[in-house]
């Protein structure tokens, strides 16, 4: 009973930012400054009381705010057009280029394997401050500089979806495709019609942390897009002018919907994937 008690209250507190957004992107402008302007001027000497007033449902719900984002601004909804764009390609190739990877690294044997596994995953422990120069080089000299592939390339091939991939695919009984092979099935037949069927868990988990990931990144475009238009929603919030709270509140709600919604459609399949992989919190 304590220990439900205290997940409980865990739980509001993890869940009170959220909804404070949500409910605050349903403010008139007036009532979110009457609670969130600071109450007491500071002086050189000393400091007053400053008093925030928190309120979870507004007096009076106004949509003026989403208006404003989704229909007035186009800036928003290019934005969000530019970080689907860059999302998606990522998000799609990588789980691709890590299932081809993973399964060469559990399923076929030859010499060197485990060395060039072991190498392969020095990267994943690299910051992105350390890869950013060699990076920054071969962009400029394929010629991908200001351009989506600037971004898109690096994060098709990044070392996290092949070990989590992998260690999926550690987990699955040889049996299956030893005896496809004794039919005269190939690679690619097992691959195809045995492996991506029975590691489905393990890829929707490796999307959902993907797509977490990529919809968040903000040093990538900073470095590598050098116009405005192209930026993805990331850099959106904080381009945003002060006396603007409620665009604020409502940009934030509608920056973190998609994540939520893929969240809930793949809970199962990211808790099975999180716990098959091997992969501990």
């Amino acid at each position: 009973m304590a220990l439900s008690l205290l997940v409980g209250i865990v739980a509001v507190v993890m869940m009170a930012p959220i909804i404070l957004t949500i409910t605050n992107s349903l403010m008139t402008e007036r009532e979110m400054g009457f609670n969130y302007d600071l109450v007491g001027k500071m002086t050189d000497a000393s400091a007053q009381d400053v008093f925030v007033n928190l309120k979870l449902i507004p007096d009076w719900v106004t949509l003026d705010q989403y208006v404003k984002l989704l229909i007035t601004t186009p800036k928003f909804l290019q934005m969000f057009w530019n970080s689907a764009g860059l999302v998606v390609p990522i998000v799609a190739g990588q789980a691709l280029a890590a299932s081809l990877a993973a399964y060469a690294f559990a399923r076929l044997r030859f010499r060197g394997r485990d060395t060039l596994f072991m190498i392969y995953l020095m990267t994943m422990l690299m910051p992105f401050q350390v890869t950013l120069v060699p990076n920054y080089i071969m962009i400029d000299k394929l010629g991908l500089m200001n351009t989506a592939g600037a971004i898109i390339l690096p994060g098709i091939f990044g070392a996290f979806g092949v070990f989590m991939v992998r260690q999926f695919m550690a987990h699955l009984p040889h049996a299956y495709t030893e005896a496809a092979q004794m039919d005269g099935a190939g690679h690619a037949i097992i691959f195809v019609r045995i492996i991506l069927p029975l590691i489905k868990p393990g890829l929707a988990a490796l999307i959902v942390l993907l797509f977490v990931d990529y919809w968040n990144m903000v040093e990538q475009p900073l470095i590598f897009l050098e116009e405005e238009f192209k930026y993805p929603l990331s850099l959106y919030l904080s381009q945003i002018q002060q006396g603007e709270r409620g665009v604020i509140f409502a940009a934030s709600v509608l920056y973190m919907t998609p994540m939520v919604l893929l969240f809930l459609y793949a809970e199962t399949y990211l808790t099975e994937g999180i716990e098959h992989s091997g992969i501990k919190g």
